[in-house]
């Protein structure tokens, strides 16, 4: 059995390696490597994530956060995913419902205090979800923000012990966009209504202009709710 060390090295090693592959060549790497140790997550603003996953490992399990708080075009995005693509689609949802919370620690705890919101019905529900799996695979990308621009095609992730693989990682906007429409593949109707970032809703509000995040906790001094950290 891989040691910690060793996963830690693998990543290391597969980062280098692996820089200049093609995003669908990362994802055939990892399911080689981890097989149904591989899990993919997905916020479901577009479907580039699973159509790569499913064209390497069709059925794999695809993790989506629901939060509670999500657009209704995004919970029609995910019951459509469902039918049409070729995963296993699992909906994790936070330990307490939202007006449990709301009992607990307030109303709109997301205004009152985001971060602890997220990391309740974010963070925390996604590390309890990635514990059975020995590595994940997210669409993280270096063009969405400046905390993301060093993102890694593989890295280790200390916090959760498991190996993190981006394989859109050096995507474009471009990139994605004709990846899309090769693919003819389904996108979240609200990235056409002027949300270029979905989150939660109460979270987010429409954005122009180069900082596609610019939307998401607008005027909260926040960018980040603490999954990618």
């Amino acid at each position: 059995m891989s040691t910690l060390l060793d996963l830690s090295d693998l990543a290391a090693q597969a980062s280098r390696e692996l820089e200049d592959a093609t995003a669908l060549e990362i994802m055939t790497w990892a399911h080689d490597e981890f097989g149904s140790g591989l899990v993919v997550t997905s916020s479901l603003a577009d479907t580039v994530m699973i159509s790569l996953a499913e064209r390497v490992a069709p059925g794999i399990d695809v993790v989506f956060l629901d939060t509670g708080y999500h657009f209704v075009e995004t919970i029609g995005t995910r019951d459509a995913v469902k039918l049409v693509h070729d995963v296993n689609l699992v909906s994790v949802t936070p330990e307490l419902s939202v007006a449990e919370q709301d009992a607990r620690y307030g109303k709109d705890l997301f205004r009152t205090d985001p971060d602890a919101c997220c990391g309740m019905r974010k963070v925390a529900p996604l590390g309890r979800a990635l514990q059975p799996y020995a590595a994940w695979a997210s669409g993280v990308r270096r063009a969405d923000s400046a905390a993301r621009a060093s993102t890694p095609v593989v890295a280790w992730d200390p916090k959760r012990r498991l190996v993190k693989v981006s394989p859109i990682a050096r995507w474009t906007d471009e990139d994605v966009e004709a990846y899309i429409e090769e693919n003819s593949l389904m996108v979240n109707p609200l990235l056409e209504d002027g949300y270029p970032s979905i989150g939660c809703e109460p979270c987010t509000v429409r954005a122009t202009g180069p900082d596609a995040r610019a939307g998401r906790w607008a005027g909260l001094g926040k960018s980040e709710c603490g999954i990618h950290l």
